[in-house]
């Protein structure tokens, strides 16, 4: 297994951990939610820089004949992308914790909210579809973390030799 694949893995799940935290706000309190949403997006950008060389081949090929699910793949992952930022944007501009922190006052306004919710509600959606098409990805990079390879057998084989015992 590549030290590149085992980072990806834990940095995906533990981004994955995080989300799922961050999305429970009435149980974390807002500031938990703030800090650690943002944290969320400086992995996201680790997970994007970690993956660049599929996008950008992925990019260059999108009209050309891709394998089977890869355009599929690609444009869920812009989908997530998307509603990624939106998320990252409305809840700046709702925060009662982080950009307060920075000595910025934003007026309240009830339709960042609404968006806020409906793109999480989206992201939620896109991201279940991003975990199902990577499914079998997660689970070999699993076994093979977590499932010792067997050892290849030992045969022995007699030893011949070519010198006479009695010279």
């Amino acid at each position: 297994m590549s030290k590149q694949n085992l980072t990806k893995l834990f940095l995906d799940l533990g981004t994955f951990v995080a989300l799922l935290i961050a999305s429970a706000p009435h149980f974390t309190g807002d500031a938990i939610h703030e800090w650690l949403s943002l944290a969320l997006g400086g992995a996201i950008i680790v997970h994007l820089l970690l993956n660049w060389n599929w996008i950008v081949q992925i990019t260059a090929r999108l009209f050309a004949k891709v394998a089977k699910g890869q355009r599929f793949n690609y444009i869920l992952n812009w989908g997530l992308f998307a509603s990624g930022i939106m998320i990252m944007l409305s809840g700046l501009m709702i925060s009662k914790t982080v950009v307060p922190f920075f000595g910025i006052s934003l007026p309240e306004n009830m339709s960042w909210k609404q968006l806020h919710e409906l793109s999480t509600n989206i992201t939620m959606i896109l991201m279940g579809l991003h975990i199902a098409t990577h499914w079998s990805w997660i689970t070999n990079m699993l076994k093979r973390m977590l499932v010792p390879r067997a050892a290849a057998p030992v045969i022995s084989a007699p030893v011949l030799s070519m010198h006479r015992k009695d010279a």
